[in-house]
């Protein structure tokens, strides 16, 4: 139909519209071979063969191949001595066919994209302009029953503004996001940007809370299979504001000492615990044994690993690591030859309470692993520590300084590779400060936070045990593992998030610092540097080793285990009593 308008137009265009010099024979015999030639030749480029998109990059692709296949035919014919039009008809033919033919199709998708808008859908502000926000923006404009309709676009680039996303505008920076969601009346947030930092993230969230409005994030790249689409649109979670983004691993070297081995995990029903196994079983090992004394610990991994939980395959291992005849019968059974020592006992006001269980399970528990795995003649032995252990002032910072200490000392004889990984808390661990503050908020308050100027290192899960794997791979045999873990986050901070999300808002109350914890926590201890020669995210700390036989006599010098007996030992001041 638009070369049936086209050509007629262009012709008298052409003879300023002396309409007695047209040769209205000639142009309706071009007319008639140019709607035979498009649509052959449309069929045969697929145009006509397939349903596109309205106003699809696709669709132009073959709409332009073939309207300018049928201008050539038609400058040929044209150039034939019989012709009777002027031979820049065809050309100028073709280029108003193309611009007529988008035209119609433009038309329609916006029609299409109006009709699919519903009144009921929530007006929404998207913050980012790139891939992400294009990709986005077309999806909710896009799906007919989207419960949200993007109204406007903020980037922190002020070159953006005025930028046009399928018809949504850059309107500013995301410092005017109060004013602008004013101005259009928007309820919600959707930050658009996979890969932010999450000093952005925060600075977004506290813009929104202080405006009243609800924040929605995308996930990271690492998350998103495709392009982001409707169903990814999630509420920001603390992760989201706490963690931060996973950093690159080489994963070549975690296969080369996980794929086709044999490995085991101690403490598989954990937070750690699983999380490793979870993430060790996509680096395929030949076997992957996880160790646990709580049945239902294994049953969760083990549903979430593998999809049933049976509790009957050979790879679940129910045993606790203060029974050695238990461990070396384990141990020489399976032959594992990398392990991970996630179990422990970890809340440290429980254990200033009865640090005679921190004595069993931390200590000899870890010693009774070593020993084990050294008898089993384990190649990578990866022990689980914590920041605490830096400088240790209560009794679960002693016992897994302790244990830092076994395993250096394990390390001496140069048979295997046994290092240790310290990070600080992680977010979403069972007893986390995090999971205490929700329930604590679930229940109508208060939200109780030991001091007003505490602070602490987190890190997802998910990263921890990413770089925990990793430092598997290039620690130095004796070595302790440091992860970065950013900066330390105000607890203050994060209990005012809570209250704020009750209303009325919550009370927060403050307890005062219990024996044993420190209102700052530190990496890294006394005498301790920080050096990262292979991956900007952990550093390698040496540590004196201390001997199985040393740990055994204390126990035998005393008549009980106290606090002071292992921080002596955790600091390598321990005096024997002579006999």
């Amino acid at each position: 139909m638009i070369w049936s308008l086209a050509l007629p137009a262009t012709t008298m265009l052409r003879y300023d519209l002396d309409l007695s010099k047209v040769s209205w024979r000639g142009v309706l015999a071009v007319v008639l071979v140019a709607v035979i030639g498009q649509a052959l030749i449309g069929w045969s480029a697929g145009l006509y063969r397939r349903q596109w998109r309205y106003g699809s990059f696709d669709e132009l692709l073959a709409l332009a191949f073939t309207v300018v296949t049928v201008g050539v035919c038609l400058s040929v014919i044209v150039w034939m001595p019989a012709a009777t039009i002027p031979r820049s008809v065809p050309i100028l033919a073709t280029g108003s066919t193309v611009t007529g033919a988008v035209a119609v199709r433009s038309v329609r998708r916006l029609y299409l994209i109006k009709r699919s808008r519903t009144d009921a859908a929530q007006p929404i502000i998207v913050v980012g302009a790139g891939d992400a926000a294009y990709e986005i923006v077309r999806s909710l404009l896009a799906y007919q029953d989207c419960p949200y309709r993007p109204v406007a676009l903020l980037d922190d680039d002020p070159l953006k503004t005025n930028l046009r996303i399928q018809g949504v505008r850059v309107v500013g920076v995301i410092e005017e996001l109060e004013a602008v969601a004013r101005r259009f009346g928007a309820t919600s947030v959707l930050l658009a940007i996979p890969t932010a930092e999450r000093y952005l993230v925060r600075l977004v969230d506290d813009i929104t809370r202080h405006a009243g409005l609800r924040l929605l994030v995308l996930p990271s790249v690492r998350d998103m299979f495709a392009a982001p689409s409707v169903s990814d649109i999630r509420p920001v979670s603390d992760a989201d504001l706490l963690g931060r983004n996973l950093t690159d691993i080489d994963t070549a070297t975690v296969a080369h000492y996980i794929t086709d081995r044999r490995v085991l995990v101690t403490g598989a029903g954990g937070s750690i615990g699983s999380e490793l196994c979870r993430q060790l079983a996509r680096f395929e090992p030949s076997a992957l044994f996880m160790l646990d004394r709580d049945e239902s610990g294994l049953h969760a991994t083990q549903l979430s690993i593998e999809g049933r939980a049976l509790l009957d395959t050979p790879n679940l291992v129910l045993a606790d690591i203060r029974d050695e005849r238990r461990l070396l019968e384990v141990f020489a059974d399976l032959r594992p030859q990398v392990v991970f020592h996630a179990a422990a006992l970890k809340h440290l006001t429980l254990l200033e309470q009865a640090p005679e269980e921190a004595w069993k399970t931390n200590v000899f528990g870890t010693q009774k692993v070593i020993a084990a795995a050294r008898a089993a003649g384990v190649e990578h032995f990866i022990n689980i520590s914590t920041d605490k252990a830096a400088d240790p002032v209560s009794v679960l910072g002693s016992s897994k300084r302790i244990t830092e200490r076994l395993t250096a000392d394990a390390a001496v004889d140069g048979v295997g590779s046994f290092v240790s990984v310290r990070f600080g808390n992680v977010l979403g661990s069972r007893g986390s400060v995090l999971t205490t503050f929700r329930a604590q908020a679930e229940g109508g308050g208060p939200i109780t936070v030991t001091d007003k100027d505490v602070t602490r290192f987190f890190m997802t899960v998910q990263e921890a045990v990413r770089l925990t794997i990793y430092a598997g791979a290039i620690g130095d045999s004796g070595d302790v593992m440091v992860l970065d873990m950013g900066q330390p986050v105000k607890i203050l901070d994060v209990a005012k998030r809570f209250a704020r999300l009750h209303s009325p808002e919550l009370e927060i109350v403050f307890t005062g610092l219990r024996t044993g914890e420190k209102l700052h926590e530190d990496l890294f201890g006394d005498g301790e540097h920080d050096v990262r020669p292979k991956h900007p995210l952990i550093s390698h700390v040496p540590v004196p080793p201390l001997s199985f036989d040393d740990v055994t006599k204390a126990d035998e010098w005393t008549d009980g285990i106290t606090a002071d007996l292992m921080s002596r030992l955790a600091t390598d001041r321990m005096r024997r009593r002579v006999a």
